[in-house]
């Protein structure tokens, strides 16, 4: 048992719960896809108990490392990328095809951790450091272009900043920037973006066109009801008028089949696997405390924003849903974070 010694198994169970419906509702929906799915399954679970045993503090001297590893492979991406939907997000490697954006993100969290932990981010020289090596990430996955993602990274760099005591007056500074800043913002967005936005505000305007995958979503979370229709009764998705049924709108087909009460038990289960990965920051030494926290804000934030989109209350972005849309990539980095989570919630607090 030894060897598991560093696995925190009620945090394993949550995930394995959050998995399950997305498995369930996966299989229900579109069983052609499962098994090559399954595949990645395995292989996150294989992470996750990798990076639980590796103790988390070996990480501090090998933060340029990880932000080398992500700054080759976004450049790698927008050089070398298949073009998908307009968008370049994905590496082919020949077998197999990943989404460097995804990949990344827990080596986003390590890197900076480990920057923060040596910079003082109370004085503003070292602030625009922070900066200054955070907007080649963001600038790289916003040209893919990946809006959604450039907002995750710039949330989970926020959430690093805060974790290590930062000058919020330069915070808040900054916020205000952004939000002076963003009708310039608008013209640097893609022509469908914009269209997105558009049509999030009035999807009425063209129901057949850039407004159809929202008012699809939101006919198909209002069809389940309070106790669905059943698995693989959901005419919405399984009859495909809903559009990315197991990926971008996974939570639609999920309320569609199992309604609101399966819809609030997985958000009842995602909300204590966040409490989960809080109670590990908070016992943990300074390094750690940063790494929870930046995993905290990677899963609220996609889980938010992806919620948010099914229901008609944000924009629609491609962000998946943690643990329960399809999406191999995602998957992955998932379940690396969680592994480092478990590691770091069975862990001292002494210094390393």
């Amino acid at each position: 048992m030894r060897l598991f010694s560093k696995v925190d198994w009620q945090l394993l169970f949550l995930i394995c719960i959050i998995l399950a419906f997305g498995i369930t509702v996966l299989v229900s929906i579109n069983s052609f896809d499962f098994p090559s799915y399954l595949i990645y399954i395995i292989s996150g679970f294989i992470l996750f108990f990798l990076f639980s045993q590796i103790d988390y503090r070996v990480y501090k001297s090998l933060d340029w490392f990880f932000y080398f590893i992500c700054i080759v492979a976004l450049a790698a991406t927008f050089l070398f990328g298949q073009e998908i939907r307009g968008s370049t997000r994905w590496l082919n490697l020949g077998f197999f095809s990943i989404q460097a954006s995804e990949i990344i993100k827990p080596f986003i969290i390590l890197a900076f951790s480990g920057f923060a932990l040596k910079l003082n981010l109370k004085k503003v020289k070292d602030i625009g450091i922070f900066v200054f090596f955070s907007l080649p990430l963001i600038f790289l996955v916003f040209k893919q272009p990946d809006l959604g993602n450039a907002i995750i990274y710039i949330v989970i760099l926020l959430s690093i900043f805060y974790s290590t005591k930062g000058n919020l007056i330069v915070l808040a500074a900054g916020a205000v920037f952004g939000a002076l800043a963003s009708p310039l913002i608008w013209h640097f967005f893609q022509d469908y973006q914009k269209q997105r936005i558009l049509s999030f505000i009035n999807p009425a305007s063209d129901p057949l066109g850039v407004g159809y995958n929202l008012i699809q979503a939101i006919v198909t979370v209002g069809s389940g009801q309070f106790i669905g229709k059943g698995l693989g009764s959901g005419t919405q998705s399984t009859l495909r008028f809903l559009p990315e049924r197991s990926t971008d709108f996974i939570f639609a087909s999920l309320a569609e089949e199992i309604g609101f009460s399966g819809s609030i038990f997985i958000l009842g289960a995602i909300f204590f696997l966040l409490l989960k990965i809080l109670l590990a920051a908070g016992k943990s030494d300074a390094f750690g405390k940063s790494i929870a926290y930046g995993i905290f804000s990677l899963i609220f934030i996609q889980s938010l924003i992806n919620i948010g989109m099914n229901i008609g209350l944000l924009p629609i972005t491609g962000v998946t849903l943690p643990l329960v849309s399809q999406g191999g990539s995602s998957l992955i980095a998932t379940m690396i974070c969680l592994g480092i989570v478990s590691n770091i919630s069975k862990s001292r607090s002494s210094p390393f």
